[in-house]
């Protein structure tokens, strides 16, 4: 089965992740992407706990590709969760095909002039193109926090404000 749903979103594994996109798109794997944070022993150990009982892995960008592309991810239903935008891209150009994808939370960082897409996502006009390419590859990117939450097209609140 593989990637069955890519979400951006820089809190990475949160009740909403867990709880909500989980059970949406069927996944049996986390898998939390950034360089950073893989290196990181910390979030690797309290990342896990946070996923509540579903298998979770803490990876580089490569070594997800790598993962992806292995034999035991074609039987399993993977959730991606890309901390930030250049995560989800380098993923994308690597030729990793989510089935589907999202933006979820992307916050202020400090010392950054990002503009405010939506309340709970912050925009680097240097990502935009990330963003464009990433929904290009998969047909559409979706702007959504709360499974409940109106799926609306990211690309079209990126437009409204300007990227």
């Amino acid at each position: 089965m593989a990637v069955v749903h890519l979400r951006i979103d820089n809190r990475l594994i949160h009740g909403q992740v867990t709880v909500g996109w989980v059970n949406l798109v069927g996944a049996d794997h986390m898998i939390c992407t950034n360089d950073q944070v893989a290196k990181d022993p910390v979030q690797k150990m309290f990342l896990p706990q946070a996923a509540r009982g579903i298998k979770t892995s803490v990876l580089s960008v490569a070594d997800t590709v790598a993962y992806v592309k292995g034999e035991q991810a074609a039987k399993e239903k993977i959730l991606i969760i890309a901390k930030f935008p250049e995560d989800a891209f380098a993923l994308i150009e690597a030729g990793v095909e989510p089935k589907e994808a999202n933006v979820g939370n992307q916050a202020l960082l400090p010392g950054t002039k990002p503009i405010h897409v939506t309340r709970s996502v912050a925009v680097l006009p240097e990502h935009a193109p990330m963003y464009r390419a990433i929904a290009a590859k998969v047909g559409k990117l979706t702007y959504q926090v709360m499974t409940s939450d109106k799926t609306q097209n990211f690309i079209d609140l990126m437009e409204k404000k300007g990227l």
